[in-house]
């Protein structure tokens, strides 16, 4: 049977999000699985990036689906000519790091944040996740699969994934217990918010190593759609019920496939992203920082870095940029970060004479363990810390199940006249708070306006969500600005 990739994105709705695909657990068949793996793999060895008989890293995270899944990926691998290796159940960031250390492709199956009826499947070549380029390259790819390997689109067989290996666990682990001073988290009573992230056990290993007290809560066996970016009020009422019962310096926490962050403060209160973000950046000294368009413009009006990159959203963005500011001087301490809060590390960083090897993928872990430490450096509270920066708040939320092609069309007709028609359009639909001035089209739609105050509309990347971030000076604004665009963008829905 011969499958053509971008012909498949369209009858299976499963679609390429960022760096691989996602799509319905009912559209996700084994055989529709097997196929992207086999462009994945095909596209690999024929730029030579890979060559027949390598091993090929898997993992996944915690999804009922992902078991099923993932023996998919390793029958394609098999099939294919390559040696699949069963990492298990570890994050994301641990799977690209153990690829980019033994300069081999990776596959994690993942949904990262997204609903328990939807997965995916993240790709990773021997350097790193796959970037715009590549994804363009697996969408070109015709591959042939055996019809008798399937019925009715699922495997015959349930066996194709080896033995378990805990290099890529064990490895991630160290990372941190390498670069940091033993026992630096000594005294810290820390709260990990575990649900149903697949980090949570190596991320309490690591709290534990580095000599805090830990307290695991709310881990179920039940998957949890925690998203950094628009936090649900369940898990904000949470956070401030354990800070006043357990007294935690402060409470952490991953999203599904741990590779964004959350950090409370000592009330209980979630950091931004963005915010936590530029606190980690700045704990490990960085030079250059990247960033999406959306993220808090608070990064800029800090001036703790001699430049600051923005970029559209999505970390192989973030990547390329990160990548082409070290073209000129590969001396400079280069990292990215998103709004989410997941954190990219381009070049080698040293501190207190030890040295953290890059790795360009989000990770969360070191968000969290950068901003503890700098709050313990200073004597400082982590809302202490975080009040170090100036004063800009914002507010995310998504509409979910909001069709792609109506938020763009939403997003077109805020801007596909002239700037003058646009910002007449925009003062007359979202000028309740102020005047528009300006708008930046790098990634959706970015409207400044003359309080200050910004407002960003977006369709996401990788579900058919519609975003609204905003800015202002208060974190009431904020929070009216954006509660205020949710209820005109829901009239579209």
């Amino acid at each position: 049977m011969n499958i053509k990739i971008d012909e498949l994105m369209i009858s299976s709705g499963v679609q390429f999000g960022t760096s691989g695909v996602r799509g319905l657990v009912a559209d996700m068949t084994d055989q529709v699985c097997f196929a992207y793996v086999s462009a994945f793999l095909q596209y690999l060895t024929d730029n030579k990036l890979v060559n027949k008989g390598d091993k090929i890293g898997i993992s996944g995270d915690l999804r009922a689906s992902t078991p099923r899944i993932i023996n998919a990926v390793a029958a394609a691998c098999k099939t294919y000519g390559f040696e699949p290796v069963n990492y298990g159940f570890i994050p994301s960031p641990a799977i690209a790091l153990t690829g980019i250390q033994s300069s081999m492709a990776t596959i994690m199956v993942t949904g990262s944040h997204i609903p328990d009826d939807r997965n995916g499947i993240k790709f990773n070549t021997p350097t790193g996740e796959i970037l715009k380029a590549d994804e363009q390259g697996i969408r070109l790819q015709n591959v042939t699969i055996a019809s008798k390997l399937f019925t009715k689109g699922q495997l015959n067989r349930d066996d194709h994934l080896p033995s378990l290996n805990t290099d890529g666990y064990a490895v991630y682990i160290q990372r941190y217990i390498n670069f940091f001073t033993a026992d630096c988290l000594h005294g810290i009573n820390i709260g990990l918010y575990e649900h149903s992230s697949v980090a949570r056990d190596c991320f309490k290993e690591v709290l534990v190593l580095l000599g805090a007290n830990v307290t695991s809560l709310a881990r179920t066996d039940r998957f949890i759609s925690v998203d950094t970016e628009a936090i649900r009020v369940e898990d904000i009422e949470l956070a401030k019920y354990w800070s006043l019962k357990h007294h935690f310096d402060c409470i952490v926490s991953t999203d599904g496939d741990g590779d964004r962050p959350l950090i409370s403060d000592e009330n209980g209160q979630w950091l931004r992203g963005d915010i936590a973000g530029i606190l980690c950046a700045q704990y490990l000294g960085a030079d250059i920082v990247v960033t999406p368009v959306s993220s808090n413009s608070a990064v800029e009006k800090s001036h703790l870095f001699s430049d600051v990159i923005r970029t559209k959203i999505g970390s192989p963005f973030v990547i390329e940029a990160m990548h082409n500011a070290t073209a000129s001087n590969s001396e400079l301490k280069v990292v990215g970060y998103e709004a989410n809060g997941g954190f990219l590390q381009q070049t080698k960083i040293s501190h207190n004479g030890k040295t953290l090897n890059p790795l360009p993928t989000r990770d969360a872990i070191i968000v969290p363990l950068t901003i503890i430490l700098m709050a313990k450096q200073h004597n400082l509270s982590i809302s202490g810390i975080v009040n170090s920066l100036p004063k800009r708040y914002t507010c995310s939320d998504r509409i979910k199940r909001f069709p792609t092609d109506v938020s763009q069309q939403v997003i077109a007709a805020f801007s596909s006249g002239t700037q003058a028609t646009n910002l007449k359009t925009i003062e007359t639909l979202l000028g309740k708070y102020g005047n528009p001035i300006s708008i930046d089209t790098t990634d959706g739609l970015r409207i400044t306006y003359d309080s200050h105050d910004i407002i960003h509309l977006r369709p996401s990347g990788n579900a058919p969500e519609f975003r609204c971030y905003t800015e202002a000076d208060s974190q009431q604004r904020a929070m009216e600005l954006n509660g205020y665009c949710m209820g005109i963008l829901k009239q579209y829905k």
